[in-house]
């Protein structure tokens, strides 16, 4: 069964078109992922999705129902978690869960049950009673992913929802995304983290620039550049951009003292970098042939860098 159907969606501002007629369905109970770095669209579309703004062209429907003529329909059965939080400070987690529950009229008599089973499941009973603004960051997105799930929703739309958490909180995250999904709750997720991406999706969709450059699972995805061997290099010394450029290959980027090369030819780019290193300084300590990991079918289906996608996350953090 088909949950969300998009046809041909496009959203121009001005002269610049933000998504640029995209397509893609996604089926009940699926994780589906929308990658891609800052300025990708990921966020207009979701926003397109959700009836907070109007396709220029195109057509949408979520959970059987038109966007643009039944959205009144469309956001009685969808639940919205932003990138930022959408409630209120000055009240409580149950006060904002209740609150929330009012404005889905949620019945009186389901309203508190359901906002016990949320508390519950979210781990939030201990803090029912603290003020949201004191929260941590963890606790807030759990509490907001909460407040968007007590209508009981078909389809849950996921705005970068572990950026900015600690580890332990992004796991924490992770796990009850996916145990809404093994519900049949339905999740339109989007994330600059390739590796959560990879994680939790059935399918991802790279978006660059307004469009989907593939769409697939992420073992799909990598099968993909399984032919472009990735060379991986330790090494000492100060690596630069400068130097990375005289480094032959797909892609080439530098990382916590790690390089990675995907090269279709290996002894091209082995030349290049005992050159480029020798010239510089640069000590090369090992050097490993390794499959494709996600990271890189990204690079090389997106063409966009890890160190992008990096300063995409840092910027917006």
């Amino acid at each position: 069964m088909t949950a969300i159907l998009v046809n041909e969606l496009t959203k121009i501002y001005g002269k610049t078109k933000a998504v640029d007629g995209i397509s893609f369905n996604v089926e009940k109970g699926e994780i589906f992922g929308f990658l891609g770095p800052n300025g990708a669209g990921k966020t207009t579309t979701i926003k397109m999705l959700v009836g907070l703004t109007k396709p220029t062209s195109g057509s949408a429907n979520v959970a059987g129902y038109s966007v643009v003529d039944n959205i009144r329909f469309v956001k009685q059965r969808i639940g919205v978690v932003p990138e930022r939080s959408n409630l209120y400070d000055e009240l409580t987690v149950t006060e904002n869960l209740r609150f929330v529950s009012k404005l889905y009229h949620v019945s009186a008599q389901m309203r508190e049950a359901r906002i016990e089973k949320l508390l519950d499941l979210f781990q939030l009973t201990e803090y029912r009673d603290r003020g949201f603004a004191k929260l941590s960051k963890g606790l807030k997105r759990r509490t907001v992913l909460a407040a968007a799930l007590v209508h009981s929703p078909e389809i849950i739309f996921l705005d970068e929802p572990t950026s900015g958490l600690d580890i332990m909180s992004a796991r924490r995250l992770r796990e009850i995304i996916s145990d809404l999904s093994k519900q049949g709750v339905t999740i339109f997720l989007t994330t600059h983290y390739i590796e959560e991406a990879g994680l939790l999706c059935d399918r991802i969709a790279l978006l660059v620039k307004g469009k989907i450059v593939k769409i697939d699972t992420p073992e799909g995805l990598k099968n993909m550049v399984q032919d472009t061997p990735i060379l991986r290099v330790s090494y000492q010394g100060k690596l630069d951009e400068y130097i990375l450029k005289k480094v032959q290959g797909e892609s080439v980027s530098s990382m916590n003292g790690e390089l990675s090369i995907l090269t279709k030819d290996i002894q091209a780019s082995l030349e290049s970098l005992i050159r480029a290193t020798s010239e510089h300084d640069i000590t090369i300590q090992n050097i490993e042939t390794i499959k494709p990991r996600l990271e890189d079918a990204f690079i090389q289906l997106t063409g966009i860098s890890l160190d992008s996608m990096r300063v995409d996350k840092e910027v917006k953090q």
